[in-house]
């Protein structure tokens, strides 16, 4: 790919991004930087919400655009919404009944647009919301759909063992919905529609610039159709086999600096 042809580089952040102890190295940051540095715009693609991703960035002192939730919903750099799906409140209601039915001692959240909902902050929120900066709500869920606050995900915590059951029972039970895990500890729950595909289709659109123009970095499933949507489309190190097949390169792992390593190699930035 030649350098002058990347007019956008799109990323993962769990994995890929960040090291295992959720952090930037900076090699990554000063890679960011010399990226924007030439105009070309860094786009944060994650499950997490808007507000478990800016801090990344806002700690190097910059916003960038963001496509939260696996690709429901789309910001710009001024946090102006492009694109926005929810889940339908049958869907929600089901899903969430569900989960409670079949695995009790599961977490269950809900996300809707900007806010972060969940019926109590057990050990598993509280993680979450130590290594995200972001801040859970205590609402029950009722109090949600009575309000007509529709889900932009449900995400699912547990052990590995409930959110493979679950993960096989939803997407048989729920045809209509997109169940993913992006860690064995994590169920991702949205909309059919929403893939991290569709929401860098919404940005690219936005911008004039055509698939073939981008880049994207990513380490597991749940980046599979941005893999496979972005012709040059880049694997870390440390993904699973399965997924390093779907890219089309590797790159080192997200402890030795993947990104900024693979930027430099292109020759879109000097360390």
């Amino acid at each position: 790919m030649a350098e002058q042809a990347v007019k956008i580089v799109f990323s993962d952040i769990d994995g890929t991004l960040l090291t295992d102890d959720k952090h930037t190295t900076p090699a990554t940051e000063r890679a960011v930087k010399g990226l924007l540095a030439q105009g070309i715009p860094f786009v944060l693609v994650s499950a997490r919400m808007p507000e478990a991703i800016y801090p990344i960035t806002l700690k190097w002192g910059l916003k960038t655009p963001v496509i939260s939730y696996g690709g429901a919903l789309v910001l710009t750099q001024q946090e102006e919404v492009l694109f926005d799906k929810r889940m339908a409140r049958q869907d929600t209601e089901g899903v969430i009944a569900a989960i409670k039915r079949e695995r009790p001692q599961a977490t269950i959240n809900y996300y809707a647009g900007r806010h972060w909902y969940v019926e109590a902050v057990d050990e598993r929120v509280q993680h979450e919301m130590d290594i995200t900066d972001a801040t859970a709500e205590v609402v029950p869920f009722e109090a949600l759909a009575e309000r007509g606050e529709s889900a932009s995900k449900v995400l699912v915590m547990g052990e590995p063992e409930d959110c493979s059951y679950l993960q096989q029972t939803l997407a048989n039970d729920f045809p209509s919905l997109n169940v993913v895990l992006s860690a064995p500890f994590l169920l991702e729950i949205m909309d059919m529609s929403v893939s991290k595909a569709t929401g860098i289709e919404v940005m690219l659109k936005a911008n004039g610039w055509r698939p073939e123009e981008a880049l994207a970095f990513g380490d597991n499933f749940n980046d599979a159709e941005m893999l496979k949507y972005i012709p040059h489309s880049v694997v870390m190190g440390n993904a699973p086999e399965a997924v390093k097949k779907m890219g089309a390169a590797v790159t080192l792992t997200n402890e030795e600096d993947g990104i900024a390593h693979y930027l430099q190699k292109l020759g879109l930035v000097k360390l």
